[in-house]
């Protein structure tokens, strides 16, 4: 399973290869070559989607009082 950190350094070079005009990416040992715009677009929505979707870290402050 990937990490949310592994997630969005995909999600950023898909990005970048949309904009330079890109129709290959090749993250860690993978390579993935895209036919059109419009499947990059929809691998980039889907990515958002699972980054939008995993939990996060959360802090939770505990305050307490002995007593009233």
């Amino acid at each position: 399973m990937t990490t949310l950190a592994q997630r969005q350094a995909q999600l950023d070079a898909l990005k970048t290869a949309r904009a330079t005009g890109a129709r290959s990416i090749q993250f860690a040992e993978r390579k993935i070559e895209y036919k059109s715009d419009r499947e990059m677009a929809a691998a980039i929505s889907a990515l958002e989607a699972e980054i939008a979707g995993q939990p996060r870290a959360k802090n939770i402050v505990v305050r307490s009082t002995k007593g009233w």
